[in-house]
């Protein structure tokens, strides 16, 4: 299983339009620290051909991910 396939289960079993999660619970979630690059936006950046980790998990998903500006915390937010 790829690092961030708990994060796309637990985004597809969400029904909200929009949440937030804080680094250290997406941290427990998939069971490990992430990187420090995840401080940055383009680490969660929406990016149709991006192959990153977390664009290529979250594909499969009902949600974007955006980095909260000057915080430590992910919004997600529905597509369709």
């Amino acid at each position: 299983m790829a690092k961030f396939e708990a994060l796309a289960a637990y985004c597809r079993e969400q029904r909200l339009s929009e949440f937030e999660l804080p680094f250290h619970k997406i941290e427990a979630i998939i069971g490990s620290k992430l990187p420090a690059s995840a401080a940055r936006p383009q680490y969660w950046a929406n990016v149709v051909d991006g192959t990153g980790p977390v664009r290529s998990a979250m594909k499969g998903t009902p949600y974007e991910t955006f980095l909260v500006e000057g915080s430590k915390r992910v919004r997600f937010k529905r597509k369709f």
